[in-house]
């Protein structure tokens, strides 16, 4: 199946792409007879059902051509998952620290302790922490791993207008 997962890409992307979308993560795994395709889709702004339908549709449509001309590269019948990334997917991508701006990350290093604070800029080249009420900046060539953080009980800045 890695082979196919790695042709639906090519072939699935660039259509993801078309509905302004990012392709975070495709695979393809046998489930008796047929094959699972999971689709995980993000953007800025982060992904509405509306936005899940709408890639469903356009990864259906892509694997409905793809099946009738090479009906090999899935099993007879699939079933096809699109999702948005959950919140324990790493942040891997400078995308991933931008789109959570705002939010608690624990970053780990090469070198050094683990790192925890709030996001307050993202760019190419790295990211702006909130540490205890210290700006640090953090390059991801020096971070190994990032992760969110979930906050129970935290307001938005709407609720906290509203009091």
């Amino acid at each position: 199946m890695a082979a196919s997962a790695a042709r639906l890409r090519e072939l699935v992307g660039p259509q993801v792409a078309a509905t302004g979308h990012d392709l975070e993560d495709l695979t393809v795994t046998a489930a008796g007879k047929r094959s699972v395709v999971r689709v995980v889709v993000d953007k800025d702004g982060g992904v509405t059902l509306d936005d899940i339908a709408d890639v469903s549709r356009s990864v259906s449509d892509v694997l409905d051509r793809l099946d009738e001309t090479d009906p090999e590269l899935l099993a007879t019948t699939y079933v096809l998952e699109v999702s948005s990334p959950g919140v324990d997917r790493p942040l891997t991508e400078p995308r991933h620290w931008r789109r959570n701006v705002k939010r608690l990350v624990t970053a780990t290093l090469r070198e050094g302790a683990p790192v925890t604070g709030r996001v307050l800029a993202a760019d190419d080249d790295g990211v702006l922490l909130d540490v205890s009420g210290s700006e640090q900046r953090l390059a991801y060539a020096d971070v190994v791993r990032g992760n969110v953080q979930v906050e129970f009980g935290r307001k938005t800045e709407d609720e906290e207008e509203d009091e």
